[in-house]
């Protein structure tokens, strides 16, 4: 057991929970207990930890340990925290991207404190995501003196943190999904294109990467506006008008996706300077959706 180290128990032992938990027993606190509904789960958590202990229930988790993390799914934290007896001196964390600590409210009245603390990144494995927390960002949302505790466990987790009020959680999540799950949906849209020129979609995917990963860099390295490119960003209304003619015999469902996502670029492509507001005007012809 490491030395005054802060005694970490884990209720729920899926992707989030255990990527969490390995990183943190890396550091300086020690994680001993996890629960999970899913004893193989909760096994597979504690066979990565040398001095985790699996319980048979969550109760065990807290009375245990002086800092809970409740990676249950969303819609259970609520319901999990209402069903523990919690105490004063202890610390119960959740890491929902989307609910604030108002609901672990029982922990507060029985003298815990409470906060959130979620990583802003995509898990899609175990493994992937014990790779993936280093250098992410986590959004917190705590009082003094826990706040600071969170603070320290997203800087040695190697991230960084912002700092949350609970009316901006679900725009924050809304906002991730944006970014990450709906670039997902966009490249399925891009390579179900390819697939009308008979390029099937692994291949597709693949051709797609480098293009992607650019994107990423530029966004990174230059920033936004200056880093759309693009006929919208040229001001390319033949190129343009093209693509509108294609996709309309394709689908009419992507035409008014395209037109719509269209409409969003134009601001941008104003903002970095390379079109004129008598161009955006000719864009926003082009881009409206008939009823």
């Amino acid at each position: 057991m490491k030395q005054n180290a802060i005694k970490v128990g884990f209720i729920g032992a899926g992707t989030t929970g255990t990527a969490l938990a390995v990183r943190l027993a890396q550091t300086d606190y020690a994680v001993i207990a996890v629960y999970s509904r899913s004893i193989t789960s909760a096994k597979s958590l504690a066979e990565r930890i040398p001095e985790c202990t699996v319980y048979q229930t969550a109760q065990e988790v807290s009375d245990k340990t002086q800092l809970v993390f409740l990676t249950t799914p969303d819609d259970v934290i609520a319901k999990v925290a209402s069903e523990i007896r919690w105490h004063e001196n202890q610390s119960v964390v959740h890491c929902s991207g989307a609910h604030s600590v108002d609901i672990l409210e029982p922990a507060i009245k029985q003298g815990a404190s409470t906060g959130c603390l979620h990583p802003l990144q995509t898990f899609a494995g175990i493994e992937q995501a014990i790779n993936n927390i280093p250098g992410s960002t986590f959004a917190i949302e705590a009082q003094e003196p826990l706040l600071s505790t969170l603070k320290q466990i997203a800087i040695i987790l190697e991230g960084q943190y912002v700092e949350l009020k609970a009316s901006g959680k679900v725009l924050y999540h809304a906002a991730a999904v944006f970014a990450c799950n709906y670039l997902v949906t966009l490249v399925k849209l891009a390579t179900d294109l390819w697939q009308t020129f008979d390029v099937p979609q692994s291949k597709a995917t693949k051709a797609l990467l480098p293009l992607l990963r650019g994107t990423l860099n530029n966004i990174e390295n230059i920033g936004l506006p200056d880093c759309l490119t693009g006929p919208i960003a040229r001001g390319d209304l033949g190129t343009i008008g093209k693509h509108l003619s294609a996709l309309e015999k394709v689908n009419q469902h992507l035409l008014n996706m395209y037109k719509i996502l269209g409409l969003q670029t134009i601001p941008i492509a104003l903002a970095k300077g390379k079109i004129d507001m008598n161009k955006a005007s000719e864009l926003e012809k082009l881009f409206k959706i008939s009823n």
